[in-house]
């Protein structure tokens, strides 16, 4: 009896497999797009290949729409995770373009205790996307440079202890957004002993769902200090070049290309980006004109007019020494 209720068993899967496999076939079959209908109507997300010569629907549309709405699929399922943390993902919302984020008078109530001790108001960092926009400030002819494509890889390494989650992760998306996917070969987070509950299980879940393989961890057992902990993350980096943040940052658009560029020229120079100012109570961000980073005899840290040659050279897209 046991035998034979191990056939009727398998009898069944067969027919269950059978069955799956003739519906995959048929919405497996090429679809043929309604007039006027565009890819940016269906998933305005996806950028579309050329169609062919011929025009019309052909499998390779139908494919590209299939890959689209997967895509989107995907996507709906990540943007779960951030849900789950009540945080938020997409390139809309508050503080988007860089502008200032504004809270509700109920919400500010509800910010007064983590501003003081964050020293920035987390809790409308909560209320901002992980992704949002933020302007490009860079000069036009830094625009127009043309870098090649065999340039080194970077590990961006952030250093945190205590940071608000929310700005942790939107320094992650933001890496991520705007460094190429081949020159950016991992982030690596090194937690310098925080004591906060989540920026332990709940950072590390969503980073391992969210960027499988990108991002690592790195815990200190005990408080190390910045350099200490920013050598932790050297040690574990494996790309060519190492770069290392504050974890409470948003990248550009065409931030990596030169940096790399210059230290694949000279591997003994140490960059610094230009950098803008994100303002702590309303996140807007403000741009810095032209200035080099650099320091006092005190070691207090200063911004820097460039030298007069370099303004004579009238060239904004030049390195400041």
């Amino acid at each position: 009896m046991a035998s034979l209720r191990r056939v009727k068993v398998l009898l069944v899967l067969n027919l269950i497999a059978v069955a799956g496999f003739v519906l995959f076939l048929a919405k497996c079959r090429p679809i043929t797009a309604k007039s006027g209908d565009s890819f940016h109507d269906i998933h305005p997300r996806a950028e579309v290949a050329n169609s062919t010569a011929h025009g019309g629907s052909s499998i390779q549309d139908a494919v590209l729409k299939r890959l689209s709405l997967l895509e989107d699929i995907v996507y709906r399922q990540l943007n779960g995770l951030s849900k789950s943390l009540g945080l938020i993902e997409g390139y809309g919302g508050r503080g988007k373009g860089g502008l200032p984020a504004t809270l509700s008078p109920e919400e500010e109530e509800k910010a007064k205790g983590p501003h003081e001790k964050y020293g920035y108001n987390s809790y409308l960092s909560e209320k901002i996307s992980l992704d949002r926009s933020i302007p490009d400030y860079r000069p036009t002819k830094c625009k127009e440079l043309k870098y090649g494509k065999d340039l080194p890889q970077i590990s961006i390494i952030f250093i945190f202890v205590n940071e608000a989650l929310s700005v942790i992760l939107r320094s992650v998306h933001s890496a991520v957004n705007h460094t190429p996917a081949h020159l950016l070969k991992e982030i690596i987070l090194v937690d310098d002993n925080s004591d906060e509950e989540e920026l332990k299980g709940p950072l590390e879940e969503y980073v391992n769902k969210r960027y499988p393989g990108l991002v690592k961890v790195v815990r200190n057992q005990k408080r190390e200090g910045l350099i200490r902990a920013r050598i932790e993350g050297w040690k574990a980096a494996t790309g060519q070049i190492t770069g290392f943040f504050d974890a409470h940052v948003e990248f550009t658009a065409g931030w990596a290309e030169p940096v790399l560029s210059r230290i694949q020229e000279n591997r003994k120079r140490v960059i610094l980006p230009s950098i803008d100012n994100i303002k702590q109570d309303n996140f807007e961000v403000q741009r810095y004109e032209n200035s080099a980073h650099g320091y006092s005899w005190e070691l207090w840290c200063m911004y820097i007019s460039p030298p007069k040659d370099w303004w004579d050279a009238g060239d904004p897209s030049l390195p400041i020494r």
